[in-house]
């Protein structure tokens, strides 16, 4: 049986993600414990904001049972990667901030593991199983970081600095309000975070335990390398 966590906002960004965004959701919804999702939307065209709003308005998700969500939905103008995560941030209310790609899907959740490495280090990423057409495909570019070893403040050989990936990662909020992600970077705002915390003498940590599916999609630079 699953253990459900509490105390989360689940940060979503999402761009005419109808095909992926309900099983985002879904799965926060059988990992965490009544969490807050906030969808950070960049003016979706197709269905996307009509699925989320299922999930808003579904009376089956109130108060009284374990899986109840409150969902907020906040629009941004003038869109970047960490713009986008900033402002979920601001807009989160709970102590612990996870941030999932509105295509992933989370398998796997340790609460105690997860929390305990938190409490030590200023951020917690997780391992990706790539997918495309529901088929696993094989690792290449960034997914050849995706070991099954634990690995505290991992660096990328093939970047040449420090790796961090936000497709599925855990933050305190207060960590993220203290240390924001650059609104200016058009990509990668995971990656140039860790290299400033670096530079802060802290520490961050790849959990292999911490799992998502992540779909393959047309958008994004997610699966830049993969034939």
């Amino acid at each position: 049986m699953v253990k459900k966590l509490s105390d989360f906002s689940v940060v979503i960004r999402a761009k005419n993600e109808e095909r992926w965004i309900g099983y985002a959701i879904q799965s926060a919804l059988d990992h965490l414990k009544k969490p807050e999702i906030v969808i950070v939307d960049n003016s979706s065209t197709d269905k996307t904001i009509e699925i989320v709003k299922f999930f808003a308005e579904n009376p089956n998700l109130n108060n009284e049972a374990d899986n109840y969500s409150k969902i907020k939905i906040v629009n941004i103008k003038n869109y970047s990667p960490g713009r986008a995560l900033n402002l979920g941030v601001k807009n989160a209310s709970k102590k612990y901030i996870l941030i999932l790609s509105a295509h992933c899907i989370i398998k796997n959740f340790n609460e105690k593991n997860n929390l305990e490495d938190l409490e030590k280090k200023v951020c917690v990423f997780g391992n990706q199983i790539p997918v495309w057409n529901g088929k696993k495909i094989t690792k290449r570019y960034l997914w050849s970081h995706f070991s099954n070893k634990k690995t505290v403040n991992m660096y990328s050989e093939l970047e040449k600095r420090y790796f961090l990936h936000n497709a599925l990662s855990i933050y305190k909020k207060i960590t993220l309000k203290k240390i924001p992600f650059d609104e200016n970077l058009t990509s990668k705002e995971d990656r140039y975070w860790a290299n400033k915390i670096i530079k802060k003498k802290l520490n961050f940590v790849y959990d292999p335990e911490l799992i998502a599916e992540h779909q393959y999609t047309l958008h994004g630079n997610t699966w830049k390398g993969i034939a």
